[in-house]
């Protein structure tokens, strides 16, 4: 895939303006941290995952563009397919990120450019983090990215697994402290995966305490 061209860069604004304006009478999400968000050079931005509302909610916040991996069935799916083709999301296979999947992150990493990943591999079924799967540090370290770690809150609330469409709700995310190239390079596979899910798993703890402290 080349870079975005410039008729999905117009597509991608004009899709985070409309979104704007429905999350303001819907979800009245609510960003914090986003000073953490790398101004420049690639970034993996790694998230739990509760729900559909995710990718558009985490990029609606971020003040650069970012492509969001997504299951490789939904680009099959008519209208919904062309659209996240028209919004730089990347394919992957049901299983997890296969060959092509990993090629394309990388591709865009090494653009500069900013990839969002799901490392638990599915919404979660209560709203709580699993365990992250493996793989994505690869992609950090062979393209030299930053990791940013971030988490969402109250989307499981708004469209758990069992509803078919969204209900209103209060949503809040937060982006989390990143690491640097640099600091990526000192871990071996196993210590990344552990504070790559550490970090998230503090976003959330965080989020959950802020909306303990507010009553939302």
């Amino acid at each position: 895939m080349r870079e975005r061209s410039l008729f999905r860069h117009f597509f991608y604004e004009a899709t985070r303006v409309v979104l704007a304006l429905l999350n303001m009478v819907s979800f009245r999400t609510r960003y914090s941290g986003r000073e953490n968000v790398p101004k420049e050079g690639g970034v993996l931005v790694v998230s739990n995952h509760q729900s559909h509302l995710d990718p558009p909610l985490i990029g609606l916040g971020c003040p650069r563009q970012m492509s969001p991996l997504a299951r490789e069935s939904l680009f099959d799916v008519p209208l919904l397919g062309r659209l996240i083709t028209w919004l730089g999301s990347i394919p992957i296979d049901r299983d997890g990120m296969g060959i092509s999947g990993i090629k394309e992150s990388l591709r865009h990493l090494k653009r500069g450019e900013m990839v969002l990943i799901f490392p638990e591999g599915t919404r979660s079924p209560d709203g709580e983090i699993a365990p992250f799967k493996p793989g994505f540090g690869t992609l950090a370290v062979r393209s030299k990215a930053h990791i940013l770690p971030v988490a969402i809150e109250g989307a499981y609330a708004c469209w758990p697994r069992s509803r078919k469409l969204p209900r209103l709700g209060r949503i809040r995310i937060h982006y989390g402290e990143p690491i640097s190239p640099e600091q990526v390079q000192q871990f071996d596979d196993r210590e990344l995966l552990e504070e790559v899910e550490r970090r998230v798993r503090d976003c959330h703890e965080y989020l959950r305490e802020v909306c303990a402290e507010k009553g939302t």
